[in-house]
């Protein structure tokens, strides 16, 4: 039987660590299949197989290692995020490296509203400090991602780092295939297998040595931005 989970506010599928202080390595080896979920309302959040760190200090490693098969992931609302299968960092210093090696196949992520964030196999920064490298190992496969409203930003299998400084390099080698990521309405960005760097400090290399195969990246309206096997620096 397919499991169900709506929460209004914040639902999810994840390692998630909010104003803590985590001495060592921060590890989701989740196994999901078969999963619907949802959050709807205001400031939703909607993570399956992720890892969220907020506010936070990571002494070691961050790694997602999920894997996510024939699942949902749905919020809906206003300024939403959805998340499958990736790793989202925000204001947070880690002294290790940063890793995604997830699974995604035949899944659905969907943020549905305004100043939504759909995000699927891929690694997110904003505001953070990493002192080792950021790799994106990320395989998607048969899956569908999609932001739909106002100042939407989909992503899949890539690599966002905004105001942040990054000691490492930082090196996309995502597999997506036969998968779509869609962005419709006003404002929009659509990465897939890109890497897009926002005001950022990178000791090391820059690598987008992605596999996109069969898939389609859209982004349809107004003011859109649409990358697909990328490098974006501005």
């Amino acid at each position: 039987m397919k499991a169900l989970n709506i929460l209004v506010g914040v639902c999810c599928f994840l390692t998630y660590a909010f104003a803590s202080d985590v001495k060592g390595a921060v590890v989701n080896r989740a196994n999901i299949q078969g999963v619907s979920n949802v959050a709807m309302g205001s400031k939703n959040t909607a993570n399956v197989g992720s890892v969220a760190i907020e506010n936070s200090k990571v002494n070691g490693a961050v790694t997602n290692m999920s894997n996510v098969q024939g699942a949902a992931n749905v919020a809906i609302g206003s300024k939403n995020t959805a998340n499958m299968g990736s790793v989202d960092i925000k204001n947070s210093n880690v002294k290790g490296a940063v890793t995604n090696l997830s699974n995604v196949q035949g899944a659905t992520n969907v943020a549905i509203g305004s100043k939504n964030t759909a995000n699927m196999g891929s690694i997110n920064l904003q505001n953070s400090n990493v002192k080792g490298g950021v790799v994106n190992m990320s395989n998607v496969q048969a899956a569908a991602n999609v932001a739909i409203g106002s100042k939407n930003t989909a992503n899949m299998g890539s690599i966002n780092v905004k105001n942040s400084n990054v000691k490492g390099g930082v090196v996309n080698l995502s597999n997506v295939q036969g998968a779509a990521t869609v962005a419709a309405g006003y404002g929009n960005t659509a990465n897939m297998g890109s890497v897009d760097l926002q005001n950022v400090t990178v000791g090391g290399t820059v690598v987008n040595a992605s596999n996109v195969q069969g898939a389609t990246n859209v982004a349809v309206g107004y003011k859109q931005n649409s990358s697909i096997g990328s490098v974006v620096s501005h």
